[in-house]
């Protein structure tokens, strides 16, 4: 293993740490709860809003914290939950007039991590609600999760219900927002390598040089099946050809499309494959009015990458177009 690590038992502070120091005006690292929030949070004005689950799939979530989308991330080791007193000390911290809204993408250990804070939160008087997301389309059930996983399809969650929080919407109004874009949001991704987290120092499976693992999980989960590598166009309509009729997306919708990439695809390997994805879509009738390129939730260095569709309407169109401001860049 070659890494850039120290102790691997504080990989994931010493990261938080450089975050806080690279955003010193806008971002506040607590390191007793290995949680990143907003330097101006909270704000009463508005539905504070929460996200976490493992590290290891940056930039997701540490690095989205800022106005218009999170008020603090609350991350456990690398693929690994946050202790529920973690996530419990997050929402305290951040806990608003109008309450706070806990974001989980759908595994096993984040969904008991949040649903316990949010019981200890309303015992102390908070207003807290949960929202699952569970957007991938590959598996039903996998090694980690009852139900759907939550993916890269999570971000367009975060960015919506970020956005009607700026507005100054009160927590149903987010929570509707939230389960709205949840309910048209659908992701596959496929792998060409395997992972290393740092505390295991080896790969997390073995994937032959010539093989894929199509519907991977961001944890190195096992997807649908293993398969010989094939071409881009070829691997574009596997991810299609799942995602498409899961909704089903139609002619004559408008859809936000992401090609995120899992941490080890080259940028040029991602729009190669969104320009592929667009041009099928295209002929199907349906139309990109949105595009995302890039990392938005990594698996380490996983070689890889999976596409997500948004069905998009006037109000989540809107709300996926309000200024956002996170970690070193414009989301």
């Amino acid at each position: 293993m070659k890494k850039f690590v120290n102790d691997p038992k504080q990989f994931v502070p010493e990261m938080l740490k450089g975050i806080a120091l690279a955003n010193p005006d806008t971002i506040k690292y607590v390191p007793e709860y290995n949680l990143i929030m907003r330097a101006d949070a909270p704000n009463n004005n508005k539905v504070s809003i929460v996200q976490g689950s493992g590290s290891g799939h940056e930039p997701a979530h540490v690095m989205v914290v800022g106005p218009g989308m999170l008020d603090a991330a609350c991350p456990g080791d690398v693929f690994a939950a946050p202790p529920s007193d973690y996530v419990y000390q997050t929402a305290k911290l951040v806990a608003s007039d109008k309450g706070v809204l806990l974001l989980v993408n759908n595994y096993t250990g984040d969904r008991m991590a949040f649903e316990m804070a949010q019981e200890l939160a309303e015992a102390d008087g908070l207003k807290v609600t949960t929202l699952f997301i569970d957007d991938d389309v590959a598996v039903k059930d996998s090694t980690w999760t009852v139900g759907r996983r939550g993916v890269a399809g999570n971000f367009f969650v975060m960015k919506a219900c970020g956005a009607k929080a700026e507005e100054g919407a009160e927590l149903e109004e987010v929570v509707r927002v939230g389960e709205k874009v949840n309910s048209v949001a659908r992701t596959m991704g496929i792998a060409l390598t395997a992972c290393t987290p740092p505390a295991k120092g080896a790969p997390l499976f073995d994937l032959g040089d010539d093989e894929i693992e199509v519907g991977v999980g961001i944890h190195g989960e096992p997807g649908r099946r293993r398969a010989k590598m094939v071409s881009a166009n070829e691997i574009v309509d596997i991810l299609l050809d799942a995602v498409v009729p899961d909704l089903p997306f139609v002619s004559g919708d408008k859809v936000a499309l992401m090609i995120n990439g899992l941490g080890g695809t080259p940028i040029s390997e991602l729009y190669l494959l969104y320009g592929i994805a667009a041009e099928k879509l295209a002929a199907m009738g349906i139309t990109v009015s949105r595009s995302y390129v890039g990392e938005y939730c990594t698996s380490l260095e996983m070689a890889g990458a999976s596409l997500t569709l948004v069905k998009l309407d006037d109000e989540i169109d809107a709300l996926l177009g309000a200024p956002a401001s996170i970690v070193n860049r414009i989301f």
